[in-house]
């Protein structure tokens, strides 16, 4: 059993217009280079994010741009982790920060799936990654995929918030109606970059803000 984009979520991108090109194209890629080498998340999880949050369930969209490319790490959720992993350095920014903006303790754990359940997409511009090597299922398509994904949502629900960290991850801001919906823009949490605005910006509670009755 190969990896399968959710039911949901293909009737959702069909209804908005797009054809199931759009994510076999980029997916029979991906699969092809597992025949030849190690290629993350596992083919099971490339659409976890998806399966685990439902079009009609989304209410924050958190994006990633790569999955992590090291044995053991990704699990197809931007910036997640299984439990017992170690925290890789951007996660564990992103817990400094929610400690800090929300007042009360960091998580300990990794994985993400609380979000997902309340409604937090988890996605990476591009979905799947060869091992030890970042940014090398770039050209397969998944970017043509995330954009279509972020497209529809931006049309087809209302009052989402959009959370984009990161230079990268700021690209898409144009796919999104503003009118309709909030775009929270900071820099990445990387320790390259969290210095240079991700830390201060306040992002958890911002999301809150702009959602009655969410809670992190």
């Amino acid at each position: 059993m190969s990896a399968t984009l959710p039911e949901t979520w293909q009737q959702f991108l069909i209804n908005a217009g797009y054809s199931p090109d759009l994510w076999e194209k980029p997916l029979a890629k991906s699969l092809a280079r597992r025949q030849n080498g190690q290629v993350f998340p596992p083919e099971m999880l490339v659409f976890n994010a998806f399966a685990l949050t439902p079009p009609a369930n989304v209410r924050i969209v958190l994006l990633g741009q790569d999955p992590y490319h090291d044995d053991g790490q990704a699990e197809g959720l931007a910036f997640s982790v299984p439990d017992g992993t170690p925290l890789p350095p951007s996660l564990r920014n992103i817990f400094k920060e929610y400690a800090d903006d929300l007042q009360r303790p960091a998580p300990t754990a990794g994985h993400l799936g609380s979000w997902a359940a309340k409604g937090v997409l988890l996605i990476n511009a591009v979905l799947t990654v060869d091992a030890h090597c970042p940014g090398s299922h770039a050209s397969f398509g998944w970017q043509d995929f995330t954009d279509g994904v972020i497209s529809a949502l931006s049309r087809k629900k209302e009052s989402l918030v959009f959370m984009l960290w990161g230079n990268y991850a700021a690209k898409k801001a144009p796919l999104i109606d503003r009118n309709k919906h909030t775009v929270i823009h900071s820099a990445h949490p990387s320790p390259l970059s969290a210095y240079r605005g991700f830390f201060g910006s306040k992002p958890f509670s911002a999301a809150a803000a702009a959602l009655p009755g969410w809670e992190w």
